[in-house]
């Protein structure tokens, strides 16, 4: 078990909508919160070879394995943490499929 001492909220687009200047503006909605650890993480290895996705993270969340609300994917996903800061999801990962963790790679965005 990892446990952790971190709870983030995965969020996932619902929609958009149009702001002042006419620019579309994607509505999040909280889906699911999870428990585990937030790691910043260096992709910049010289001894592995990663893919893009991998490279371009900045944190790694790791978590006990649980299902994910229906529609997270990577694609239109991002994730809050405890102190409001956004990261984009990058990948998610269940190695091996295994579905004994996830490790989530973030790439930091910034505040609300």
């Amino acid at each position: 078990m990892i446990g952790g001492n971190t709870t983030i909220q995965i969020q996932i687009i619902k929609g958009t909508t149009r702001d002042a200047a006419g620019s579309r503006v994607p509505n999040w909605e909280t889906v699911q919160s999870i428990l585990g650890f937030l790691d910043f993480s260096a992709g910049d290895s010289k001894r592995t070879t990663f893919n893009a996705k991998i490279q371009e993270s900045t944190h790694i969340f790791i978590a006990d394995y649980v299902p994910l609300a229906e529609g997270i994917k990577a694609e239109n996903s991002r994730v809050i943490d405890e102190d409001g800061l956004v990261y984009d999801v990058m990948v998610l990962d269940d190695p091996m499929k295994l579905h004994k963790h996830w490790e989530i790679y973030l790439k930091y965005t910034g505040g609300q």
